[in-house]
C-alpha cells in the first residue's frame, strides 16, 4: 500500500513516488511579493519535470470582482471555484499532491492549507523546496509544464483546516484560551515599519513567531522536538488547539501552521485575511511596540 504524505516529503521519497507511478501532482508555487512576475519566470527557468505552476495572484486567490472566502490582499477563493480549479488542474481524490517553492515555503505552505481547507489531506511540502531538490541531484526541466493531465475528479470534502474570520476573531479577542500568533518580521509586528499595509502594528495581545524561524540552517523544517520545544515556550501556558494563525494576507502564516503540526501540536486555525484584513476595518484596535 502506498505511504500518504501530510505534512512533509523529503526528495527522496517523492522521487520513490515517481518511481512507483503512484497517482501524484507536483506543483511549484515560487511566487515574489515584490516583483508578482517573478515566479512565473522562475518556473520556467527550472523546476522539478512534471511540475506546474500554480500562482499566488492568479492560482490561489480569488480573481478580482469574484466571489471569496476571505479579505484581505490575498482573498481566497470560494472552497467551490477552488475545488473545480484542482479539478482542472489534473488533481482527483486519489491523487497525492506534493508542493514547493523556493522561498523557504512561503508561498507553497498555501496552497498545502487550502487543499486540505478543500477536503484533500493527501498534500505535502517538499521540506527544502527546490533547493533540496537540486542538492540531492534531482533533474531538472524548463520551460513550460511539458505533462498534460486529463481533468481530475476533484470533489469538495469536509473541511479539514479551520479558517477564521475577522468577525469572530474580533468578538472572541481577549477571551481565555485564545492566543493569536503572528507569523511577520519582528519590525512589522512592533509597527516599527509597514511596507504593505495602510495602518503599522498588530492584534492586541498577539505573540510574535515570524515564519522563517521554522527553517534550520539547512533550509528544512527544524526537527519536530526543537519545533515542539520553542512553541511551548512561547505558548507558556496557552493551550496549542486554539492558537490562531495570522500574518499579512494569510500566505507567510501557514508555515507556522505547518510547525505546530509537524511538532506533534495539531492543526491550528488560520485567520486568513490576516493584518491586511484587520487593519482595513473600521473599529478594530491596533497594538504598537
Amino acid at each position: 500500500m502506498m505511504a500518504m504524505y501530510s505534512t512533509l516529503i523529503t526528495p527522496t521519497e517523492l522521487r520513490g513516488l515517481m518511481d512507483q507511478g503512484a497517482p501524484l501532482k507536483v506543483f511549484d508555487c515560487s511566487f515574489d511579493l515584490m516583483q508578482p512576475a517573478a515566479g512565473a519566470v522562475q518556473f520556467l527557468e527550472r523546476h522539478i519535470p512534471g511540475a506546474s505552476h500554480m500562482d499566488l495572484e492568479h492560482d490561489l486567490s480569488a480573481a478580482p470582482g469574484a466571489q471569496r472566502a476571505s479579505g484581505g490582499r490575498h482573498p481566497l477563493p470560494t472552497r467551490e471555484d477552488f475545488a473545480a480549479r484542482l479539478a482542472t488542474r489534473g488533481v482527483s481524490g486519489d491523487t497525492q499532491v506534493v508542493v514547493y517553492d523556493r522561498q523557504g515555503v512561503n508561498y507553497a505552505g498555501r496552497l498545502w492549507w487550502m487543499l486540505k481547507w478543500c477536503g484533500h489531506e493527501a498534500v505535502a511540502v517538499l521540506d527544502g523546496g527546490l533547493q533540496a531538490w537540486e542538492a540531492e541531484g534531482g533533474a531538472l526541466a524548463q520551460g513550460v509544464d511539458g505533462t498534460t493531465s486529463p481533468p481530475g475528479l476533484f470533489r469538495l470534502g469536509t473541511p479539514l483546516a479551520r479558517m477564521v474570520d475577522t468577525a469572530s476573531l474580533a468578538r472572541d479577542l481577549g477571551t481565555p484560551g485564545l492566543t493569536v500568533l503572528d507569523a511577520r518580521g519582528t519590525p512589522r509586528f512592533l509597527g516599527e515599519t509597514e511596507p504593505l499595509d495602510p495602518v503599522a502594528g498588530h492584534i492586541p495581545g498577539a505573540l510574535n513567531r515570524p515564519f522563517g524561524q521554522n527553517i534550520g540552517p539547512d533550509g528544512c523544517f527544524k526537527p519536530a522536538e526543537q519545533l515542539r520545544t520553542e512553541f511551548l515556550a512561547l505558548l507558556g501556558h496557552r493551550p496549542p488547539d486554539q492558537v490562531v494563525h495570522h500574518c499579512g494576507s494569510g500566505v507567510s502564516a501557514v508555515p507556522n501552521v505547518l510547525a505546530m503540526e509537524v511538532a506533534g501540536l495539531g492543526r491550528a486555525a488560520l485567520y486568513a485575511g490576516s493584518w491586511s484584513e484587520w487593519c482595513n476595518t473600521p473599529g478594530l484596535p491596533v497594538a504598537r511596540g
